[in-house]
């Protein structure tokens, strides 16, 4: 009778075989801390004609009381606060993934920004951020007449 062998991929078979430690190493080298804690929104930005969209993945956030959106310094500052949804399921968690915590991302904005052509909109777990005016306007050349200062002024003019 013959046997049936089955390959069944197993990431994290190969952590358990490990040397005690080495994993932890790693993970310590790859986040800077031995557990991952918080998250970092993802963010996309985009142009849109002279306006740039930054649109963050915020889902799970109570963008009226948790989420603050600010310029400082020449900077687009997005923070606040992700909280952790309790549950009241009793088998208990066996995987999570999804993070929380504070977070904070901020974007260098030119010059001439200011807040007041930033607009901010929350839907679906998503907020845009629209900065208008990024680009600056194209000034079109301009010639400057030079005059000439006749001969009866330039001796008025002359340094004694």
């Amino acid at each position: 009778m013959a046997i049936a062998v089955r390959s069944v991929w197993d990431p994290f078979g190969a952590l358990v075989r490990q040397r005690d430690g080495e994993f932890d190493r790693l993970v310590r080298r790859a986040f800077g801390t031995g557990t991952v804690t918080g998250f970092v929104p993802a963010a996309d930005v985009v142009r849109d004609g002279s306006d740039v969209v930054v649109t963050l993945e915020l889902p799970g956030v109570d963008i009226d009381n948790d989420v603050q959106v600010e310029v400082v310094e020449g900077r687009l500052r997005v923070s606040g606060n992700r909280s952790e949804q309790k549950s009241s399921d009793k088998d208990g968690i066996v995987v999570r993934e999804t993070r929380f915590g504070s977070f904070h991302r901020e974007f260098a904005l030119p010059e001439h920004v200011t807040a007041d052509d930033v607009d901010a909109d929350y839907d679906r777990g998503l907020l845009k951020i629209r900065v208008r005016g990024v680009s600056k306007p194209k000034v079109e050349p301009r010639r400057i007449q030079v005059r000439s200062i006749a001969p009866a002024q330039a001796e008025d003019t002359a340094i004694e």
